[in-house]
Parts: C-alpha cells; structure tokens; sequence
C-alpha cells in the first residue's frame, strides 16, 4: 500500500528540470512558475490599444454603447482628440431629411417631414424612428433656418408674435433651446434679407446672424453680422458694399471664419472675413450666371475655398473655388442619368421636366438635391453619380439630418 502511494506522488509530482551552466555541466534549475496572462485583459488593459478598438466600431451608436460599460472607456472616448480621429474615420452619415411643404399647400394640409434615406444599417433603425416621430410642439409647422449636428434651428409663429429655437431631435431629453428675437433691420421699409448660419465651435454649435439691408435703393447695402452670446445677438461685424440690382433673395455660406453671399446675377460672390472685419469680391465661375432656383453655395473643408453648384437645363457642374482659380470638380448630365427612371414612372415625359432646380446641397458638394416635375431627387454628386427619387411632393425648403 505504501509502496502505491509512493509510486502515484511520484507521477504527481512535476519532474525536476535540468540545465547547463556556462562549464558545461548539468544541474537542476530553480523551479519557477508563471501566471497565466490574460489576453483579453492585456489588450482592454491598454489605452492604446483600446483606443484603437474603440475607433473602429464603426457607429456613433455602438460607440455610446461601448462607453457605458466602464467609466475607463468613457474617458477614452469622450477625449477631444478621440472623437477627432473617430470623426475622420467615420464621417457623419446622412440620415435623412426633413422636408417643409408649409408655403405650397394650405395650413390644414401643411408638414413638417422627415424623410430618410434607404438603406440605412440596422443600427440607426432606432434613431431613423425617433427622428420621423419628433414631435415640435407648435401648432403652426415651424421653419427650419438651419440644422448641423442633429441640431435644428427653426422659427415658427405664437399668436402674433415670431418665436425661435433649436431642437435636438437626436436627444429628445434635452428639451428646446430658447432663442431670443433675432435682430432687426435699422429700416424695415427698405428691401432687407437674412439667414442664420452656423459652425463647430469647441463642444458646441455657434450661431450667426446675418442681415443685409438695401440702403439705397441704386448703389450700396449694408451687411451686418451678429452672433448668439448666451441670450444676446451681439453685433460681430458690419460692412458696406455696392450692389447694382435690387437685392433679391441671397445665398449665403459660412467657411470657416469667411462668409461667401451671392446678392444679385450681376455681382460678383463677396466675401466677408470675420476674423479681418474685411470684404473682397470673388468672380462667378466661367459661363455661370447666379439665379437662386439654379445655383447654390456649398461649404469646403478648405477654408480659402467654397463650391457653387449651377444646374442649367439637364447640366449640373460643380466648381470650387481654391486660392485665386476656379476648378471644374464634376459635369454631370441629369437626362442620361434619369433615363432608367423612366421605366418606373413616367413623370419625366411631363412638359415641364425642362425645368430643374437646386433645393440643397451637402457640405464639400457631396450631395444634391434636386427638384423636377414636383419630384424630389437625391443625387450623390461625388461618389459615383448615383441618383435616387426621395419623394414626388412639391417643397419650399430643405435640410438634412446627420448622425
């Protein structure tokens, strides 16, 4: 008996391992152990690594969800520089649009629409539902002057008197953001216009005023910019240029700290450098003729340049200004491209499919939207050309919506 006891502790016990030492001769090596590692926890362990986990999620959504899980990753994700390279990683996808019908049908049969753009993956099917379903508390369907970052800036009516704010559909919880009135023209008998812009400032959006009055009624106007300070419009800059025709409805972009704004088919696209309080004049691109229904201004990450989108006829081309020259960026024939829609609909034999106009564009001109025979069409101008019908309805304006 003692003899098997003896035999099993002998297959028990671990062998005793030898090893060479520099004469040459063998003897036994101190026995060490070593604990298993982890690898899961290694990596999790590791900032940089997780860092670099962390950037490749793919969506914003499966982001937010990642950082619930311990307080070290919300501290990763949320760092400033995180949430850059993330950005340049994945850049904003276009959600969807909401689509204002208010000055073409009657108040009863107005809407406010949000209408999103298919296929979408599976991740965003909640945040797509929670947009098409916000609800904007007024009774009059409000006026969207402007949207970036899930933010919507919009103006509607109360009674008699004119009311702004900035909802955040995307973050229901946080309520409506009061906007005080907007300033207003020295002289309201005079012809006037203006538009609301925004830019990414720090963890937040800034807001800009911009408001351009006719002071006589054959030469000059007055071009005055204020920005949104707490609860105050504080005037930022003012400048006086010449205009030639009466002052019809402007198109205006904010690039960086420069603000492009075309006034008139006779002049030239001004510019207006904030930081500088200066105005310079910038020609038209080459056989482009400014007309409010047919061209528009896009936003350029190069903060020298701007892009005009002009359609005439079937021919859209887009061009970017950069330094001191323009560049034809893309010409893209509309009649070829909606020859394949003409099996699924025969709106464009209509007599009016002639008639084409720019509804809206998207920053770096990557989309376009356009408008023929009371359709609406999507156009993804920068990447391939392919063109998708949104919706056969009328529209007075839109913006898009991004996540």
């Amino acid at each position: 008996m003692m003899d098997t006891a003896v035999e099993v502790s002998r297959r028990v016990r671990p062998e005793k391992k030898l090893c060479a030492d520099a004469d040459g001769e063998t003897r036994q090596c101190p026995r060490t152990t070593t604990a298993a590692v982890d690898p899961v926890s290694k990596v999790l362990g590791d900032d940089n690594l997780l860092g670099e986990i962390l950037l490749r999620v793919g969506f914003p959504t499966t982001l937010v969800r990642a950082t619930l899980v311990r307080r070290g990753w919300y501290q990763l994700a949320s760092d400033r520089g995180f949430l850059c390279r993330f950005r340049e990683l994945h850049p904003p996808r276009l959600l969807g649009f909401y689509i204002d019908t208010g000055l073409v049908w009657p108040k009863s049969m107005a809407v406010l629409r949000f209408v999103p753009m298919l296929p979408q993956p599976p991740e965003f099917a909640a945040v797509v539902r929670r947009m098409a379903s916000h609800n904007f508390g007024t009774r009059e369907v409000p006026w969207i002057m402007d949207s970036r970052n899930g933010s919507i800036f919009t103006r509607h009516r109360e009674r008699r008197e004119l009311s702004y704010g900035v909802y955040h559909p995307l973050c229901p919880e946080r309520g409506i953001d009061d906007i005080p009135p907007l300033p207003s023209a020295q002289d309201r008998n005079r012809l006037n216009f203006g538009a609301i812009l925004s830019k990414e400032e720090g963890n937040g959006l800034s807001y800009f005023y911009v408001l351009t009055e006719l002071t006589n009624q054959t030469e000059n106007f007055t071009l005055r910019v204020y920005m949104l300070q707490g609860s105050v419009w504080c005037l930022h800059t003012s400048a006086t240029a010449q205009l030639h025709l009466p002052l019809p409805k402007a198109k205006v972009v904010l690039v960086d700290n420069k603000i492009y704004m075309v006034v008139s088919p006779a002049d030239d696209i001004i510019v207006l450098d904030l930081t500088a309080s200066s105005l310079s004049r910038i020609q038209h691109p080459p056989g482009v003729k400014y007309d409010c229904f047919h061209t528009f201004l896009s936003w350029a990450d190069d903060p020298s340049g701007v892009y005009v989108i002009h359609v005439n006829g079937f021919k859209l081309c887009i061009w970017l200004h950069k330094g001191d020259n323009w560049l034809l960026v893309d010409t893209i024939c509309l009649h070829e491209m909606c020859v394949n829609l003409r099996m699924l609909d025969n709106m464009l034999e209509d007599e009016h499919s002639g008639h084409c106009y720019v509804c809206h564009a998207g920053d770096n001109a990557e989309f376009v939207v356009l408008q023929m025979c009371g359709c609406v069409f999507y156009l993804m101008s920068r990447t391939g050309h392919s063109v998708n019908w949104l919706r056969r309805i009328k529209i007075t304006s839109l913006m898009s919506i991004r996540l």
